[in-house]
This record gives structure tokens, C-alpha cells and sequence, in this order.
């Protein structure tokens, strides 16, 4: 039997850090641009422990989470929290810096302002940091194990044309074809939102199911495999990103950062 999925905290955010590796095929506007929070490279902090993996406490606080999500759980396994969750994602993140640059680790109570669900807490322990050229690094541990994933989460109304213009063109569009049928061998490509063609595209095109899409990442769900509680978690999530290394080189040249405004960006 399959299980049931786990909710992901992609970022929302798409104005992104520095210059495309592949910037010469951009306009020069989409070089330009302001360093965010986060996706800084930096050095490693000493004071932190070294990343010697997620121990199976982890998984089983977020198995316990999901059914009993209260204040009163959380207050009586909090520690477990602080040394088997949220430890290990600082250490492994602050590793991981030197390359990715500076990870956002996600808060773990949930914003319940606008939401019917009112569980108090997030079922899952996100970190996400920008790559230079535009794309984001995901990592994320829950009660299904561990998952990584990169690409464009959510692309802004300016960024969506000029996807969508890329995948209409004939070589643009037909180099994404090969370079997403070459990772679904091994990642789960995700971000399709319609069920029709977007607007101006017409429903036989060629590559309708990419101009279907609003996001497009390549992730893996690596589960709960023995090497998770050791040092090779790392990098297992470093191999996955650079394996998909030829989405993000197609994203960043022909799509970028975004240069809405913050508060334009939808």
C-alpha cells in the first residue's frame, strides 16, 4: 500500500540571488539583482556539531505529530525536537552552506490565522536556500523519512511568461522534452497545475503538459533507508541536487529571477 503523502513547505519566494551561470542567455535585467535573506555563501559556523544524520527519533516525533498534534504532545517532546530534528537540520544545513549558500530552516508552528485546520505545529522540518542562478534547494525530514528536491517551486507572473515562451519554442521547448524524461528515471517532477492550456496556447500543443505548469522541480523521496541516521544523508541530498543540475541550467536561462516587487509577487 502507498503512503499517504506528507504536506511539503516549498518557499514562496522567487526574487533570487545573483547572477545565472547561464546569464548570457538572459535579458540583462534578469542579471541584476538583490541578494536576499538567504542563498548568501558562506562559511561553515564551528560552533555547531558536525551532521551525523537524522536518527529514527525523528521520523517516529513526526509519526506521533500527525496524529496527536497538541501543545501538550509538543511541550512533553520538545527536547526530542531540539537534539533529533531541528539539531541535525542546523548542523547538516550549515554544512551544506559552503556550497548552496545560507539555508532559511522553517519555523515549526504553523500560521492557523486564515486556516480551518488548527493544528498548532508543522508535521515536517523544512530548510530551503536560493541558488545563484534563480533556482531553490530543498531539504525536508518528516514522518515518511527524508526528501530533497530543486528547481522553481512557484513562478511569478513574470517569470510563468517567459517559461511559458521557452517551452513554445521549438528548440528551447524540445531541449526541456530530453532533459525531464532523462530525471524521471529517477526524480518525481512536479508543478503541473492546469488541466487545460493556459491561455493563448492551444490544447494539441506539443508540449502542452509543461505549459501546463506554474512550478516545475525535480525531487526525490529517499524514505527512511538505513544510511538515513548517518553521515550519507548528506550526501545523498548533494547528489540529488546536482543530478538535476541540467533543470535548473534550463531554468535559469531561459526563465530567471523574477524582477516584480516583493508584494507583486503572487
Amino acid at each position: 500500500m502507498t503512503r499517504p503523502s506528507r504536506p511539503r513547505e516549498y518557499p514562496r519566494r522567487t526574487s533570487l540571488a545573483g547572477a545565472s551561470l547561464h546569464a548570457r542567455h538572459a535579458p540583462t535585467a534578469l542579471r541584476r539583482q538583490v541578494r536576499p535573506a538567504y542563498g548568501r555563501h558562506v562559511a561553515d559556523d564551528p560552533a555547531l556539531p558536525p551532521f551525523e544524520g537524522f536518527p529514527a527519533a525523528a521520523v517516529e516525533f513526526y509519526q506521533q505529530l500527525t496524529v496527536l498534534n497538541t501543545r501538550e504532545f509538543w511541550n512533553a517532546h520538545r527536547e526530542v525536537y531540539e537534539s533529533a530534528v531541528r539539531g541535525p537540520m542546523l548542523a547538516l544545513t550549515n554544512e551544506l552552506s559552503s556550497e548552496f549558500g545560507e539555508f532559511k530552516v522553517f519555523r515549526p508552528n504553523r500560521d492557523m490565522r486564515f486556516s480551518a485546520d488548527k493544528s498548532p505545529y508543522k508535521t515536517s522540518q523544512g530548510a530551503v536556500t536560493e541558488g545563484e542562478g534563480g533556482e531553490f534547494y530543498y531539504v525536508q525530514i518528516n514522518a515518511d523519512g527524508l526528501m530533497a528536491a530543486t528547481g522553481y517551486y512557484h513562478l511569478a507572473t513574470d517569470q510563468l511568461n517567459r517559461f511559458r515562451q521557452a517551452i513554445d519554442g521549438e528548440a528551447t521547448g524540445e531541449a526541456l522534452v530530453q532533459t525531464v524524461a532523462a530525471l524521471e528515471r529517477k526524480y518525481l517532477i512536479s508543478g503541473r497545475a492546469l488541466t487545460t492550456a493556459p491561455r493563448g496556447y492551444p490544447r494539441d500543443h506539443p508540449r502542452i503538459r509543461f505549459l501546463q505548469h506554474k512550478g516545475l522541480t525535480a525531487g526525490r523521496d529517499f524514505g527512511t533507508p538505513v544510511w538515513l541516521s548517518t553521515r550519507q544523508a548528506k550526501r545523498r541530498i548533494i547528489e540529488s541536487w546536482r543530478g538535476a543540475s541540467a533543470l535548473n541550467e534550463w531554468l535559469n536561462s531561459y526563465v530567471g529571477p523574477s524582477q516584480l516587487p516583493p508584494d507583486e509577487i503572487r
